[in-house]
């Protein structure tokens, strides 16, 4: 929809940016139990985690979330393009801008299937994985 360069990559920041992100989240239909403005805001703002936002003309239109232990070690927990921004670099660009500031040579993700040719786009290994509740149960 619009060239890479009116794109600006910036950290999260609650006021401007927690509605947008929430946004995203409800379009691409994603149903997070218990999850609360306040609870999406303080996990956007936790130690560890780096929320990067892709802006376009003052509007979020994609954003990525990842943890880190500053040295070897990151994991993008969650990120979503606007569909009318995808296929023009936003979500590569967020994952590069992400680990450039959160630290760390490699990251791991969960992934849905549908996405699985965005991550292969990046040089990567497969690994199998779980994502597990041991509080449940």
């Amino acid at each position: 929809m619009s060239s890479e360069d009116q794109i600006h990559y910036i950290r999260f920041e609650a006021n401007e940016h927690l509605s947008g992100v929430l946004a995203l989240c409800e379009a691409e239909g994603w149903e997070i139990p218990n999850l609360t403005a306040d609870r999406a805001l303080e996990s956007f703002l936790a130690p560890g985690v780096c929320t990067m936002i892709a802006v376009h003309e003052g509007n979020v239109v994609g954003f990525a979330k990842m943890q880190s232990d500053g040295v070897l070690q990151a994991h993008l927990s969650v990120m979503a393009v606007d569909v009318r921004f995808r296929k023009g670099g936003i979500g590569k660009r967020l994952v590069q801008e992400a680990l450039s500031r959160c630290g760390g040579e490699r990251v791991d993700l969960l992934s849905a299937e549908d996405s699985r040719f965005f991550y292969e786009s990046f040089p990567h290994k497969v690994r199998s994985g779980y994502r597990i509740y041991p509080g449940e149960g």
